[in-house]
């Protein structure tokens, strides 16, 4: 999966979150997708696997 493949699944995920929970802001779905940024930094840094392995294993699931 590309980047652009990543960054299009995502927006369907929010368009997703935006219709079920109608609260949310842009706001909060960007502090979200910072978290989930900041997260995949930490496991690369834990595990010593690179970005794109770790998207693939993420994709896996």
């Amino acid at each position: 999966m590309n980047k652009d493949q990543l960054e299009g699944k995502w927006k369907q995920v929010k368009g997703q979150f935006k219709q079920k929970y109608g609260e949310l802001t842009e706001d909060d779905l960007t502090y979200s997708e910072g978290k989930f940024d900041e997260m995949v930094g930490r496991l690369q840094e834990k595990t010593g696997k690179t970005k794109a392995e770790l998207q693939e294993e993420i994709n896996n699931w």
